[in-house]
């Protein structure tokens, strides 16, 4: 790795993005940390000087427009979408459709959105690595996760299909795909705010994944020689066997 090449991450202002771009950053890549919340992107940014704060909307094709011609002739190796979530826990028949639309467009075109711009510049610079950040719940349905569920059954199809599509260029494709993790604002966004729902998430769970433990599956993913491309890391903290098996202490 050239410490001049640059890592694209979304969804960079909090969470999973936000301690890539710390870990990336410290490992000698000029990271740009593109996200809507430019405050939180300037305190970031403020943290490393490899660290360079872009504002992006990942819904807003204007606004990838706007980062990919800001990026035009560097060297872009690296695009991890982070940019996502989970928007309500409802059964299907209570379910809102227009909460999946706005689920399916963050998680999934958005991330069509970014890798459409990010990889003719991989290309271009001659080789690069896109990395998907996605969920177990990709991998197994759970109950009250249906449009979550289906946004990350998507994402992990997306991955499969552009490696497929890739293959023959020097350009690797990751799928990470965490379990439980405990992150400031994931279960507070499904459950509209309400901090005490999303605690009972976590709750008994001694030691949840943090998002710097993702952090580090995916440092070391695109730190693997050229060669050798991880297709999908499954992680979840130890307390949890699958997605409806987690081991939570007696209160």
């Amino acid at each position: 790795m050239s410490a001049r090449e640059y890592a694209v991450i979304t969804g960079a202002s909090s969470g999973i993005g936000a301690a890539t771009a710390r870990l990336l950053a410290s490992n000698g890549y000029h990271v740009i940390a593109a996200a809507r919340r430019a405050d939180r992107l300037a305190a970031l940014a403020a943290e490393d000087q490899n660290i360079e704060a872009l504002t992006l909307d990942v819904t807003k094709q204007e606004s990838i427009d706007s980062l990919t011609k800001h990026l035009q002739g560097k060297p872009v190796s690296i695009l991890i979408n982070c940019a996502g979530g989970a928007f309500d826990s409802d059964p299907i028949n209570d379910s809102d459709p227009e909460i999946w639309k706005k689920t399916y467009d963050i998680n999934v075109v958005g991330s069509v959105r970014m890798v459409k711009a990010m990889t003719p510049l991989m290309q271009a610079f001659g080789h690069g690595h896109i990395v998907m950040i996605s969920s177990t719940a990709g991998h197994r349905v759970y109950e009250n996760g249906g449009s979550y569920v289906a946004a990350k059954f998507a994402e992990t199809s997306l991955v499969e299909t552009l490696r497929l599509e890739l293959n023959g260029q020097p350009i690797r494709v990751t799928e990470i795909a965490p379990g439980m993790v405990k992150t400031d604002e994931f279960a507070v966004q499904r459950f509209s705010g309400d901090t005490e729902k999303a605690a009972k998430v976590y709750e008994g769970v001694t030691r949840p994944l943090v998002a710097e433990d993702v952090a580090e599956a995916i440092r070391w993913s695109v730190m693997l020689p050229t060669h050798f491309n991880v297709d999908s890391l499954v992680i979840r903290p130890l307390a949890q066997a699958q997605s409806h098996k987690v081991y939570r202490k007696p209160l």
